[in-house]
């Protein structure tokens, strides 16, 4: 097992950004995202279902980053209404918007024979149905802004790679890939891109929660290095796409992985 990288520090990389992070409080890709604008210079919103773990993360990124850098508002990405509201606080409190992450997804484990409709259909709404409602909400605002922007979709190698119990969230992620292809033919019209990462595994207290350590030890056992990734070695990831460093990307897919198969 190879040991964990040095952290890499901010190079104001996204001075002067207004950003939108869905499913961003707490220590998963979200929040570390959150942390990793701020530290590139941009001012965030912050959207999470769970409202008592938002205002904390909202709350300790205030202190540490200035309260005029950071605002948080409870967002369930199936709710329109509230995906709305959580891109007009983006105006409200930074002036408009030139970055959105789409983070927010719902996994889950059962064989296709025992899954019941409920379960497809949660995992679907919140994973693809989510990010379909919060991509609409970015590209309408960009579009009307005309001065460019760029969206980030969070996906995953499993939506390229099989695996046992995971359809529904398998086929949701392979949608996510999908629509980020579609609309970033869409977008450029407009000037603005539209890009996906796709971690393999990056640890976070939630993973553990809803997986087996036997699951766990063999998903680490097909890392090269032998280890998870860290949220915020996605984050980096995230940061590049969302730079200017990526300026001639559209469309594309970023596998941030290194399975062995």
């Amino acid at each position: 097992m190879t040991t964990q990288p040095p952290y890499v520090p901010g190079h104001s990389l996204l001075d002067g950004r207004s950003a939108v992070i869905t499913a961003a409080a707490g220590a998963g890709i979200g929040g570390a995202t959150a942390r990793k604008f701020l530290e590139e210079g941009a001012r965030v919103v912050i959207g999470d279902a769970h409202e008592r773990r938002l205002k904390e993360s909202a709350a300790a990124l205030a202190e540490e980053f200035g309260a005029d850098n950071v605002a948080g508002l409870p967002c369930d990405v199936t709710d329109e209404q509230q995906v709305e509201a959580l891109f007009a606080l983006a105006a409200e409190r930074h002036g408009g918007l030139d970055i959105v992450v789409n983070n927010a997804g719902l996994g889950g484990t059962a064989d296709l024979v025992d899954m019941s409709d409920d379960q497809w259909s949660k995992v679907l709404d919140v994973t693809l149905g989510g990010t379909f409602r919060c991509t609409r909400a970015a590209l309408r605002r960009l579009k009307a802004q005309n001065s460019g922007g760029i969206v980030v979709n969070n996906a995953s190698v499993i939506g390229w790679r099989a695996q046992r119990g995971q359809a529904h969230y398998a086929a949701a992620k392979a949608g996510v890939m999908a629509l980020t292809r579609c609309a970033a033919l869409e977008a450029a019209d407009f000037g603005v891109r539209v890009n996906a990462v796709a971690p393999s595994l990056a640890m976070h207290p939630h993973l553990v929660k809803v997986t087996t350590p036997e699951l766990l030890a063999e998903l680490t056992e097909r890392e090269a290095f032998g280890r998870y990734a860290e949220p915020w070695e996605i984050a980096n990831v995230i940061v590049f796409l969302a730079s200017g460093y990526s300026s001639y990307m559209t469309g594309e897919t970023v596998s941030v992985s290194s399975q062995r198969a």
